[in-house]
C-alpha cells in the first residue's frame, strides 16, 4: 500500500515522502496514529496544505525572532557580581545569569540560546552571542560590574 508520511518515521522516511509499505503496517499503525495518509489525490492535497501551513508558521516565527534579535542587539544588560582582591570574581557569570538579567529587561529566552564558550570570570564588557534561530544570532552587550558599582562609573 502506498502512503504519504505526515511526520518523520525512523527507518522509513521523512515527512512528505511517498513509500510503499505492507497493508497491515499501514492500516494498523501508520493510518490510525496519523503518521501517514493513503497516497491518493486527496492525501496529496492534505500533505501539501500541511506543508504550506507549516512553512507559513515558520516564516512568522522567524520574522518575530528577527525583530527580537534587533531588540537584543540594541540593548545591553548589567550583572552585578561580588569580587575579591584584584577584581577577581567569586564564581562566574553563566548563561543562566544572563537569561535572568534579560528577564529583568522583559525578554524571555532559554539559557541554551545564550552561546558562551566558557563562563565569564572577570569584570568588564563582553559581547555574548544569542542564537534565537539557526540563522538568527544577536550580539548582546553584557556589563559585568562589581557589586555596588554602576555601569556609568566605568
Amino acid at each position: 500500500m502506498k502512503v504519504i508520511l505526515r511526520s518523520e518515521i525512523k527507518g522509513l522516511g521523512k515527512r512528505g515522502e511517498i513509500h510503499d509499505v505492507s497493508g497491515g503496517y499501514a492500516r494498523n499503525y501508520l493510518l490510525p496514529n496519523n503518521l501517514a495518509v493513503p497516497a491518493t489525490d486527496k492525501g496529496l492535497k492534505i500533505v501539501e496544505q500541511e506543508t504550506r501551513a507549516r512553512k507559513a508558521a515558520e516564516q512568522r516565527e522567524k520574522k518575530r525572532l528577527l525583530a527580537l534579535a534587533e531588540k537584543i542587539a540594541k540593548m545591553s544588560c548589567s550583572i552585578s557580581v561580588r569580587t575579591g582582591e584584584g577584581d577577581k570574581l567569586f564564581g562566574s557569570v553563566t548563561s543562566a545569569d544572563i537569561v535572568s538579567a534579560l528577564k529583568n529587561e522583559g525578554i524571555e529566552i532559554d539559557r541554551h540560546q545564550v552561546v558562551l564558550d566558557e563562563p565569564i570570570k572577570s569584570v568588564g564588557i563582553f559581547n555574548v552571542p544569542v542564537r534565537l534561530y539557526p540563522e538568527v544570532v544577536a550580539n548582546l552587550r553584557v556589563w559585568v560590574v562589581k557589586e555596588g558599582a554602576n555601569r556609568e562609573e566605568k
